[in-house]
């Protein structure tokens, strides 16, 4: 490479920079959203032990373990779409194990998982309490909840809760998603600039 006024590289004469920029970006873009997959996976990391919490009175009931101070916050019981979607935890292992090695079979794995895992469980759950969300939202005050069928959990509307935790986990799921679709883009341009050579 020729520096102004300096000694030049040998072997080159400084017109393959361009080509040096063309591989430099994907590498840039794949450190960045390396980095912004791993935030991903952490905060996925910390509502599924949010989601353990949720689902650890049911848990002990299933393994006959009687706990009074769980058993007297009195959590409703767990629908199937719940114990789904902590297996999406699974799935980190796999994208952190991809982004490590730059595997792009691992990584759509990943995606795949997270897809088929995190986001259908949560649409489901959207579905699920969509009722009851629209009833207490077109409720009038001092209406009683409960004989419009909406479950209060410590006198909070459990769907409001749940859509919250929605809301939440989908942008995560989709986040994930995205900084991993740009990781993909990345190392198959890197490989195609290999090819190149």
């Amino acid at each position: 490479m020729a520096s102004r006024g300096g000694a030049m590289i040998t072997g080159t004469d400084g017109t393959d920079f361009q080509y040096r920029q063309q591989v430099a970006a994907p590498h840039q873009i794949s450190i960045l959203n390396k980095s912004r997959l791993k935030q991903c996976i952490f905060f996925h990391a910390i509502l599924f032990f949010v989601m353990l919490a949720k689902l650890t009175p049911d848990i002990l009931d299933r393994l006959d373990i009687f706990v009074m101070e769980i058993e007297e916050l009195q959590i409703p019981q767990p629908l199937y779409w719940e114990y789904i979607w902590c297996l999406s935890i699974l799935a980190c292992f796999i994208g952190l194990s991809a982004a490590k090695g730059n595997k792009i079979r691992e990584m759509k794995k990943f995606m795949i998982l997270i897809f088929a895992l995190g986001i259908l469980p949560i649409i489901y759950c959207c579905l699920h309490y969509f009722t009851n969300v629209w009833d207490y939202m077109v409720a009038e005050d001092g209406v009683d909840y409960e004989e419009l069928g909406i479950l209060l959990w410590k006198e909070y509307p459990y769907c409001i809760l749940w859509y919250a935790f929605c809301i939440v986990g989908i942008q995560i799921h989709l986040f994930t998603l995205l900084f991993s679709w740009n990781l993909l883009k990345a190392w198959n341009a890197r490989i195609a600039a290999r090819k190149y050579q």
